[in-house]
């Protein structure tokens, strides 16, 4: 396996632990959104420490990276929770939560203009028959209805969309940086997190069951995800890792369903066909089909 194909397999590990995102959400629903943040990115920052220190690394050398980096991991992670939140604070969350999800189809498509990348017909198909199936698992298949009385949540959306997919594509340009600057990145997010928290909210004292839900979210899908997803962005496949990122909500459902707290209705199971077929569709490579058809003849 070549490092381009190993290193986004790597990355779409992170698809799979956003699909927990959910189903360890519905434990902590009544922990306030910033609060949750602080806790979950301070959980993962102090893991990927300890993860660093015995693996032999030093991660006060891990953390000594360009201003530019910082700024992009620090304003891709905790920007796109502050966006989205607003977003559901001010906008319906199924109309909010599928603006916010344009984020694989814009990685697809500005991904075009990473040097040495190529775009390709079947990426742009992929990406959009994905957004397709994820309007149908959000929706649930019902009718969509875009009020203008919600323009703030609507642009909150939009602006969430554009971090994560800007932060995903540019993080191409800090390819040697090391994925454990990651850690400095969630305890960045977290103090933001907190200071957030501080203004706005007021603090609930989690259950036993609710801190294992946090410590379930804080290692993998506010944790160890982004530092899968770091390595992909840099070193794989973005155009696949776009469009792999559908992927998330159709696990999502599925373990909802299999937890019995989502039913298995028509619109969903055409949502995950669609899904499903847009990452085959994305994935195939025609023009080496081509290539060896040509040889063959």
């Amino acid at each position: 396996m070549d490092e381009k194909r190993k290193a986004t397999l790597i990355g779409s590990v992170a698809v799979i632990l956003w699909a927990l995102l959910a189903l360890f959400t519905t434990e902590v629903a009544d922990i306030p959104p910033f609060q949750l943040v602080s806790l979950c990115f301070g959980i993962a920052s102090i893991f990927s420490a300890l993860w660093i220190t015995l693996r032999g690394g030093d991660v006060v050398r891990a953390l000594r990276q360009p201003l530019g980096a910082w700024a992009l991991g620090v304003t891709g992670l905790f920007g796109y929770h502050f966006f989205y939140f607003v977003a559901l604070a001010n906008a319906p969350a199924v109309e909010a939560s599928l603006i916010a999800y344009l984020w694989p189809l814009l990685i697809v498509l500005f991904s075009a203009l990473l040097p040495g990348e190529r775009l390709k017909w079947q990426h742009i198909g992929g990406a959009v028959l994905g957004l397709s199936g994820a309007v149908l698992l959000v929706g649930k298949g019902q009718a969509l209805t875009f009020d203008p009385a919600f323009a703030l949540g609507y642009g909150a959306a939009i602006i969430c969309s554009l971090l994560w997919s800007g932060y995903s594509v540019v993080n191409r340009r800090y390819r040697n940086v090391p994925v454990g600057a990651v850690c400095g990145f969630c305890a960045g997010a977290a103090i933001l997190g907190l200071v957030t928290h501080g203004m706005i909210e007021d603090w609930v004292t989690p259950e036993a069951r609710q801190w294992l839900a946090i410590l379930g979210l804080g290692l993998g899908p506010v944790g160890a995800a982004f530092f899968v997803w770091d390595h992909g962005t840099k070193h794989g496949d973005i155009q696949i890792l776009g469009v792999l990122a559908y992927g998330a909500p159709l696990l999502s459902t599925c373990l909802l369903i299999a937890f019995g707290k989502a039913i298995a209705t028509p619109a969903i199971i055409v949502g995950c066909i669609l899904i499903v077929g847009g990452a085959v569709l994305a994935s195939t490579n025609f023009s080496s089909r081509k290539q060896h058809r040509n040889s063959v003849s």
